[in-house]
């Protein structure tokens, strides 16, 4: 298998698996761009031991607990308040008065939040408008909504309950006046939480909440793929009030929208819908389009093409005429009860050209065929052209119901071009050094567009750019702040261990007896202050000698059987008197007891005290 058939197997897998996560727990990750998507499962994957993806896919199947800590790792929580203070500076100095001067006295504003991840982003808009109209005011004009697909941080969220190191950023008086002390913990404060909704909501999919006045979506469609973006936005102009402000993240851009969008401030990523009739006319209405009934779509596609002025069929997939409207009735003579009558049985099917293999074509390839200039004599010796399209009509599951022929009348701009090109031949001399001139500006102009495309593609390629280098940086943000957190576990554990070494250190330094800690190798562990003043060898000397190498005034030979056997079977050994000298060379008895430090194997504790000198 070659590296490109490996990466192809890699990529069906990878499908393979996104669309079971999407059956099993409807998160929809298909619209995610691959390359970070891919990243992120593959970090899951190697902390629970998995390379390849369908041993992945199993494992989720038998543990349902682990799709938790999947979402967790793809959905990367990365916020904070007041997130680039210079983007919420412009929208609390000139963006938020607007809003509320738009409103007037009493009058509502609805913001969204979307991807609010934890809640900082919905809470930090919640102070903003409070600072601008006052506490009171806000509770009752602004309504703010904050969605995520993350169900856990969802929960954070609604608890509104934060660290002290997730406030760090915010100036004291802002913190003072919002927050209230709960316990080692700050509470959002009560009034205004109540006007911050929290709820699960899918951007991709979900319909989206209408009539909003400000749209905050910061860092989030960075993670999608053009064509996601593309419907996300869709929605959010749908969303959005003529005038409503869209505030999106550092590195994401609309690059495509001025017609619905036009740009606020750049630097800052501040959008404003554009109020024009066409803008408004772009907009789709999703609830409404939910409860159409069948029956008024019908009338309304009818109205359709009875109002095109091109003559339309729509041909059935086994061939039978399903609709015509009057344009092609009144061009082909046509009888208004032709539906139902197969196709083929028509002049009209091979005459002026053969359209049957033109319809088999788009229906083998799956695209719009074009014909252009398509001669047609009628029986009065008149002349016409059309420029025909076939266009297969394919649902959104790929299923082919047929297509639609239309035929547009370009008979007088055929003649008019036909008239032109005797024109031009006529003065074809005249004008031959005017055309070479022509030809030499068309050049430099398709070298000027060629140029253009190139520009555009290299800002496109900027931005993905960008937009990959934002999410490695918040990626790495949140493995840092995984750091800090172990970091900050490892230091409370080395403290609580320094501690308890100065509390065993203590005790043993306070028995008057000399103590020896053995390991299961019999070597030298500890020598307390009562062994040092018995023997008058200091703990640093002896620390991981063989005890029995020892040469200090106790015949430690003596004492081995009774030490290994306290260590290998971890039973306590009764007390051996034996003759020894102390430190200042004077002779006495010394009991000597041996106990298990812990288990069979596992090292012995000595004791060794003076009975009679």
């Amino acid at each position: 298998m070659t590296a490109h058939d490996g990466e192809a197997e890699d990529e069906r897998e990878l499908e393979s698996l996104l669309t079971f996560i999407d059956d099993s727990r409807g998160f929809d990750f298909t619209g995610y761009k691959r390359t970070s998507l891919g990243r992120r499962i593959r970090k899951r994957m190697q902390t629970v031991g998995f390379e390849k993806y369908p041993d992945y896919r199993d494992f989720l199947e038998s543990n349902a607990d682990e799709f938790q800590e999947l979402f967790n790792t793809i959905l990367i929580n990365v916020t904070s308040f007041f997130r680039d203070p210079a983007a919420w500076h412009y929208l609390q100095t000139v963006v938020v008065p607007e809003l509320i001067a738009k409103a007037g006295p009493g009058g509502d504003i609805r913001i969204w939040s979307a991807g609010c991840s934890s809640g900082e982003e919905a809470y930090t808009l919640a102070i903003l408008f409070a600072e601008q109209l006052g506490v009171e005011a806000s509770t009752k004009q602004v309504k703010i909504y904050g969605t995520d697909v993350d169900e856990e941080a969802l929960r954070e969220a609604r608890a509104g309950v934060y660290s002290l190191k997730s406030l760090e950023k915010l100036p004291d008086e802002l913190k003072t006046k919002y927050f209230e002390p709960n316990g080692a913990l700050f509470a959002f404060r009560r009034d205004l939480r109540r006007r911050v909704i929290f709820g699960r909501h899918d951007i991709t999919r979900d319909a989206p909440i209408s009539r909003v006045d400000l749209l905050v979506c910061r860092n989030t469609l960075m993670y999608f793929n053009v064509e996601a973006q593309a419907k996300i936005i869709e929605r959010f102009h749908f969303a959005l009030n003529d005038g409503g402000h869209l505030f999106l993240g550092k590195a994401e851009m609309l690059l495509a929208d001025g017609s619905r969008f036009e740009v606020t401030d750049m630097r800052n990523r501040v959008f404003k819908v554009q109020a024009s009739a066409a803008a408004r006319s772009a907009r789709f209405d999703l609830r409404a389009a939910a409860g159409m009934e069948k029956i008024n779509r019908r009338q309304v596609v009818e109205l359709a093409l009875a109002a095109s002025p091109d003559a339309v069929m729509g041909i059935e997939r086994d061939g039978t005429v399903a609709v015509v409207n009057g344009a092609a009735r009144l061009q082909f003579g046509l009888s208004a009860n032709i539906a139902g009558t197969p196709f083929r049985d028509l002049e009209i099917s091979y005459q002026p050209i053969e359209l049957r293999s033109l319809i088999d074509r788009a229906h083998n390839e799956r695209r719009s065929v074009r014909v252009n200039a398509v001669r047609r004599e009628k029986g009065d010796g008149e002349v016409q052209y059309f420029d025909i399209i076939v266009k297969p009509l394919l649902t959104s599951d790929g299923e082919d119901l047929g297509v639609a022929v239309t035929f547009i009348d370009t008979t007088e701009a055929t003649r008019l071009q036909q008239e032109v090109k005797r024109v031009q031949e006529d003065l074809a001399t005249a004008y031959a050094e005017l055309q070479s001139t022509n030809a030499e500006l068309e050049t430099v102009n398709e070298e000027l567009q060629s140029s253009i495309e190139e520009l555009e593609t290299t800002n496109e390629e900027l931005q993905s750019t960008n937009e990959e280098l934002e999410t490695t940086n918040e990626e790495l943000q949140s493995g840092n702040e995984e750091l800090e957190t172990m970091n900050e576990e490892m230091r409370i554990r080395t403290a609580e261990l320094d501690e308890a070494r100065t509390f065993l250190e203590g005790v043993l330094s306070s028995v008057a007896a000399g103590v020896v800690v053995l390991d299961s190798d019999l070597l030298v562990r500890s020598w307390n202050r009562g062994a040092e003043d018995l023997w008058g060898m200091r703990a640093d000397e002896v620390y991981g000698a063989d005890f029995f190498t020892l040469d200090f005034g106790l015949p430690t030979e003596g004492l081995r059987d009774m030490v290994e056997i306290c260590n290998e079977t971890g039973h306590r050994a009764l007390p051996v008197e034996t003759d020894a000298v102390d430190r200042k060379g004077r002779p006495f008895v010394a009991s000597v007891s041996c106990s298990p430090l812990s288990g069979p194997g596992s090292g012995v504790v000595l004791l060794m005290e003076k009975r009679r000198e």
